[in-house]
């Protein structure tokens, strides 16, 4: 009797633990009254919201908070009722504990697994660069006012040194966690910068884990790898085609020149509207020897008439336009990975990629130099 007493409490207990599956997140609020609400929230498999899972109030400067077993390793946020931004953490059953500045809130401490300690050293470096950076930039101003020019080159230097600091830190991480879902967050800020090429950021990809690239964050950054890669140097433009302003169908194939460029660019563009006296001249002086141009607008729906007056008032007529008004939604900046503007792509007779945003005077002397040669 008393054996089968003590398999039945050993079932029971087995049961009890298979219930209780899950992690528990925990930790202390910095000042906090009691009754300020925790809440807890994770980015969704397409990684395109914030979902909310759950809340807990603080009690005596203390939470604590048993969640649901999750498949694979999840970016979470812990966010503090009344206060801006939140304590970024990777779920991945363990237990973790939290030590919430709420006044400082990206200062917030955060332990638990391995993946949190990786995000933890990230973090920490981001915030150290970025810091170096912005005292960096001051003084910058400050050289600039004073037409220090010694002054002004040494912190040239210095500013891209901490650059060339940060993207070897980034690799290293990534080169030392391939088994963390924190190296995925890693590359996809290495994407945002533009700082490496497609077949670097392939490289780094192809070195993570094959549990890690099951991760919907992993697949999402394979895809604008895979987008990039088809707009690498090299490659073969992809074609399209898209409405011009008289609305008719354009094809790129149809718009080649002996070199072409393709042009992303929007009448609300400031940045785009700067660069188009720089263009119009490199057209004047290398048109008739085979430069061709297309631009693409991303302007907004329903906003045709606004691209007609940008084309005219920054004298881009001689050239070829096509825009589907569809903002950054556009198909054809879709296809080619278009992030950010202006972003332009020169290709040459056969429709191969060459150079990529090119600006000012390395337009002209990269179109002189294919032409010529």
């Amino acid at each position: 009797m008393r054996k089968i007493l003590l398999v039945g409490l050993v079932v029971l207990l087995a049961a009890c633990e298979s219930e209780n599956e899950g992690y528990r997140v925990s930790g202390t609020v910095q000042n906090a009254p009691d009754g300020q609400k925790v809440i807890v929230s994770e980015l969704n498999d397409s990684n395109t919201q914030v979902v909310h899972l759950d809340t807990i109030e603080v009690q005596d400067g203390k939470f604590e908070l048993d969640l649901p077993e999750i498949e694979k390793p999840t970016i979470s946020f812990l966010t503090i009722e009344g206060t801006r931004g939140n304590v970024v953490y990777i779920a991945d059953n363990t237990p973790i504990d939290f030590k919430v500045y709420p006044d400082s809130i990206y200062s917030s401490e955060v332990s638990g697994g391995e993946d949190n300690e990786v995000l933890t050293s990230y973090l920490k470096n981001v915030r150290e660069v970025s810091r170096k950076m912005g005292d960096n930039r001051t003084a910058l101003r400050e050289a600039m006012m004073n037409r220090d020019s010694v002054t002004l080159q040494n912190l040239q230097t210095f500013q891209q040194q901490l650059f060339e600091e940060d993207k070897q830190a980034k690799v290293e991480l990534i080169e030392s966690n391939p088994n963390s879902i924190v190296s995925v967050m890693i590359l996809q800020d290495m994407l945002n910068i533009s700082a490496f090429s497609s077949s670097e950021l392939m490289g780094f990809y192809n070195q993570l884990s094959p549990e890690v690239k099951e991760v919907p964050l992993a697949k999402t950054v394979k895809t604008r790898l895979d987008k990039m890669s088809k707009t690498a140097v090299g490659s073969k433009a992809p074609d399209f085609s898209a409405p011009t302003p008289q609305g008719d169908e354009l094809a790129l194939s149809d718009a080649l020149g002996k070199v072409t460029l393709v042009d992303f660019w929007a009448s609300w563009c400031k940045p785009c509207r700067v660069e188009n006296p720089n263009i119009v001249e490199v057209y004047k002086k290398y048109h008739d020897q085979g430069f061709n141009i297309i631009q693409v607008s991303l302007d907004r729906p329903g906003q045709k008439e606004k691209w007609i007056q940008a084309i005219e008032d920054d004298n881009l007529g001689e050239w070829n336009h096509v825009s589907n008004l569809m903002f950054w939604q556009d198909p054809v900046a879709v296809e080619y990975g278009i992030r950010a503007i202006p972003a332009a792509f020169l290709l040459d007779e056969n429709g191969n990629i060459i150079a990529k945003d090119l600006r000012g005077e390395a337009l002209g002397e990269k179109v002189g130099e294919v032409l010529n040669n």
